[in-house]
């Protein structure tokens, strides 16, 4: 089984190397903004798989026909969802501060979608945790203040990440945590043994 990763993202590059070492890195440039809005009526918790879907229909479309038929494509989309919202990735420090306060003392949720296709299979899924930060006081609030001001926050849905130092935001978290990360592990190993030869 060649496994191709439609992911740029080094988290989720870690992540599959539970399941296996031996996978290629292809991604393809999709809108994800385009999708968000094309289905901004549709439930929060679904949008990440019709984004998750779009990567992994791009990466096929640019595989010669051996490859297609011999590939298995992985893509997947995280999304963080406050009270029906989707948070994206912060704009500026004052962006991330913002979304780190919002988040402060709530629950709320993470949302990967997973798309897989090989050959003429094509199916995803969707894997949901559910994480609590503190409550938003002084030590929470030092501690968002040093967290933006480092580089972590940059490049992550929701202004965090609970791997680094978005950790020590989280007060729990209900689910699986490489979810959070970026990548569900266990379900992904599922589905992929569920696969027809």
């Amino acid at each position: 089984m060649h496994i191709i990763l439609a992911s740029k993202s080094p988290r989720r590059r870690e992540l599959i190397k539970f399941i296996t070492e031996d996978f290629e890195v292809l991604t393809a440039d999709v809108d994800e903004r385009k999708i968000e809005e094309e289905h901004s009526k549709t439930e929060s918790s679904k949008v990440s798989l019709y984004i998750a879907k779009a990567k992994a229909e791009a990466v096929f479309d640019l595989l010669d026909p051996d490859k297609k038929k011999d590939s298995v494509i992985i893509a997947a989309d995280t999304s963080v969802i406050l009270e029906g919202k989707i948070l994206g990735k912060p704009t500026d420090r004052e962006d991330a501060r913002d979304t780190l306060y919002a988040l402060s003392g709530k629950r709320h949720s993470v949302v990967t979608g997973v798309w897989i296709i090989k050959g003429t299979q094509s199916k995803g899924f969707c894997e949901e945790t559910f994480v609590e930060f503190s409550a938003l006081d002084e030590f929470q609030k030092q501690t968002i203040e040093a967290y933006v001001a480092s580089d972590d926050p940059y490049d992550k849905a929701g202004s965090y990440g609970i791997q680094n130092g978005g950790a020590l935001l989280v007060k729990k978290i209900d689910g699986d945590y490489f979810n959070v990360v970026g990548l569900p592990v266990m379900s992904l190993a599922r589905e992929l043994s569920s696969l027809q030869d």
